[in-house]
C-alpha cells in the first residue's frame, strides 16, 4: 500500500479537505465510551496524515499511529499526545498494549487477501489489553453488490494546483474485490502546465459473517455493527459500515 500512495499521498490532504474529521472522531469517542471503561491509550492502524489522531487527543486520548506511507507521515503534524511512525500494520510490534486499536477511512479494505486480514486481526489482539476494543470501518458487501460502484470525479484546488481525480472501478464479485483505477490530472496554476499519474487500488469488501469468523480465530467477539457515523442498522443501502470487536482473552 505504500507504493499506492507514493504520489497520491502528496495531495491527500487537499483532496480530503472537506472530510469532517472532527465529527468522525467524536463518533469514535462515543463508541469507545459506550463499550469500554478503559479509554486512555489508542493505537491507530493506518493513521494517514494524523487528522483523526489529533482530534482524538483533544478528546483526552493518547494516540500513536502506524502508517505505511512515508508521504503521509511527512504530512502529519505532531502534537502533544499524538505521535506516529512508518510501519506495516500486519507486522509492526510496539512491544506494549493499548486500550483500543482503531483503523479508519477504509484502511481494512486494502487488506485484500485472507492472509493480510487475519494478520491485522492477530496483530490488533497482540496490541490490546484484556477487553480492549478493535474498531474499524469498511465497505459492506451487500451494499457494494446492490449499489455497484460507478465512475466518480472529484475536483479540488489550492493556490498552487488544481486536481481532477477520476475513479474508475472494476468489480470482481468472486473475490469480493473492487479495483479502483485513479487517474489524476494536476494543473499548475502558476504556469498552466498539466501533469498526469494513475494508481490502481485493490479494495476488498466484507460481510459480517466472514468478519465474525476471522475475529473468533483471533480471540475477538463482535459486540456492535452499524452504519458509520449515523449508527443506523446495516442494510444493502449501507456502503460504509463500522464494527466494534472486543478482545475476550
Amino acid at each position: 500500500m505504500n507504493k499506492l500512495f507514493k504520489y497520491y499521498g502528496h495531495y491527500y490532504n487537499l483532496l480530503y479537505k472537506d472530510k469532517n474529521y472532527a465529527k468522525e472522531s467524536k463518533y469514535i469517542k462515543h463508541l469507545i465510551d459506550r463499550f469500554s471503561k478503559k479509554k486512555k491509550e489508542l493505537l491507530e492502524f493506518g493513521s494517514g496524515t494524523g487528522d483523526h489522531g489529533r482530534y482524538l487527543v483533544k478528546s483526552g486520548f493518547k494516540v500513536h499511529g502506524i502508517e505505511i506511507s512515508q508521504e503521509m507521515i511527512n504530512l502529519s503534524k505532531k502534537i502533544k499526545g499524538f505521535s506516529c511512525q512508518q510501519g506495516d500494520i500486519t507486522k509492526v510490534n510496539m512491544k506494549k498494549t493499548y486500550d483500543c486499536v482503531l483503523s479508519l477511512f477504509h484502511v481494512v479494505n486494502y487488506l485484500n487477501t485472507n492472509k493480510k486480514i487475519n494478520a491485522v486481526f492477530y496483530n490488533a489482539a497482540n496490541h490490546l489489553n484484556k477487553d480492549g476494543l478493535f474498531i474499524f470501518d469498511f465497505w459492506y458487501t451487500p451494499a457494494v453488490i446492490k449499489q455497484k460502484p460507478g465512475i466518480r470525479i472529484k475536483r479540488s484546488k489550492n493556490k498552487k494546483v488544481k486536481i481532477t481525480r477520476i475513479a474508475e472501478p472494476k468489480i470482481y464479485h468472486d473475490q469480493s474485490r473492487v479495483d479502483v483505477k485513479y487517474n489524476f490530472f494536476l494543473q499548475n496554476l502558476n504556469n498552466g502546465l498539466i501533469n498526469f499519474f494513475e494508481e490502481v487500488h485493490p479494495l476488498r469488501h466484507f460481510n459480517l459473517i466472514e468478519l465474525k469468523e476471522i475475529g473468533k480465530k483471533n480471540n475477538f467477539k463482535l459486540v456492535n455493527s452499524e452504519e458509520f457515523i449515523t449508527g443506523a442498522k446495516l442494510s444493502d443501502q449501507t456502503w460504509s459500515a463500522c464494527v466494534v470487536f472486543k478482545k475476550i482473552q
